[in-house]
């Protein structure tokens, strides 16, 4: 099997993942109150998302995760679409990433300071698609069975189109992940890396032990690196050198800007002890044992950037080796 993140690692000592997609749109004038969140700007305004993409990369993310974390046969089809054009939907999820490194990778390729990025295709979990928060709860009232049932079909979308793996983030239980596991088994071996949201220094949010939930996920061949994403950078540290005792395979780490979704509201709240410090938490990150490092919600190509700068030297040249 392809393994593009041990490719990129034996190039540069740590990745650097993009930021928060959904809030960076809000940020260029994008209305996000509707229970497609993000996705519903692949119906509007496609065009945007691939500007914010090639902004991350531009900052110095070496990986694009996709509009496609919303995006689902259930919401697409609620909101009038065919099946036929919900897959064209999720489809164009991934090209527009891919038109982003294209045009990325046509402005840096000749200077040799950068590695060719990724794309990552977006599976956000089944609370995403219920727009209500549960991401940060669980307790779905779903089984494995049930679970499988809701994500094999976008899956199956999704590896059609042309992303050099999945990202399946923002699982708030052990259930979800068995479930993408198994999916994940009936895709001809395309690569993933599976990433949980936390409730404090120990639990996934729904209340199980982070670390038996890191090395179910990584029991899987096709899961190729694991961690936490969308959980505030207070406890992200800890949960990481737990994890460490439970996989020997790359750990991801990224957090939100330690503030709290409000999905009553729909806003973010504060959340944190502490201020967010990109380069400080970048490094924190690292010494946690993350492999692939960056920012969920409300973090920025300018963080991103910092975060580079802190990772990778003052210049933001890579560290890569063999040219050290």
């Amino acid at each position: 099997m392809n393994d593009p993140i041990r490719e990129l690692l034996a190039r540069q000592e740590v990745i650097l993942l993009d930021g928060g997609l959904g809030t960076e749109l809000e940020r260029h004038s994008a209305d996000l109150r509707d229970p497609l969140w993000s996705a519903q700007v692949l119906l509007n305004a496609p065009d945007r998302i691939q500007s914010v993409h090639l902004d991350f990369f531009r900052a110095g993310a070496d990986v694009a995760i996709t509009a496609s974390y919303q995006a689902t046969f259930e919401g697409l089809t609620a909101r009038g679409l065919t099946r036929k054009e919900s897959a064209a939907v999720m489809s164009s999820s991934v090209t527009l990433a891919r038109r982003a490194r294209d045009d990325f990778w046509a402005e840096v390729a000749a200077s040799g300071e950068r590695q060719r990025p990724l794309v990552a295709a977006s599976v956000g979990p089944y609370g995403a698609y219920l727009a209500d928060g549960s991401e940060y709860r669980g307790r779905y009232g779903l089984d494995v069975a049930a679970l499988m049932e809701f994500h094999r079909p976008r899956l199956e979308v999704l590896a059609r189109a042309g992303a050099d793996l999945l990202a399946c983030e923002t699982l708030p239980c052990p259930e979800e992940a068995e479930a993408l596991v198994r999916c994940l088994e009936d895709l001809d071996e395309l690569p993933a890396w599976i990433s949980f949201s936390c409730g404090d220094d120990e639990h996934v949010s729904q209340g199980e032990d982070f670390a038996e939930c890191v090395a179910l996920a990584a029991s899987s061949p096709q899961v190729i690196a694991v961690g936490l994403n969308c959980t505030p950078m207070d406890t992200a540290h800890t949960l990481l050198q737990r994890a460490a005792h439970a996989t020997d395979k790359p750990l991801l780490a990224y957090p939100n800007s330690n503030e709290t979704w409000d999905a009553a509201r729909h806003c973010w709240r504060p959340g944190g002890s502490t201020a967010p410090a990109p380069a400080a938490d970048a490094r924190r990150l690292r010494d946690a044992g993350a492999k692939l490092i960056g920012g969920c919600c409300r973090v920025t190509p300018e963080d991103i950037r910092i975060m580079r700068q802190a990772l990778l030297g003052p210049s933001g040249a890579y560290c890569v080796r063999n040219h050290v």
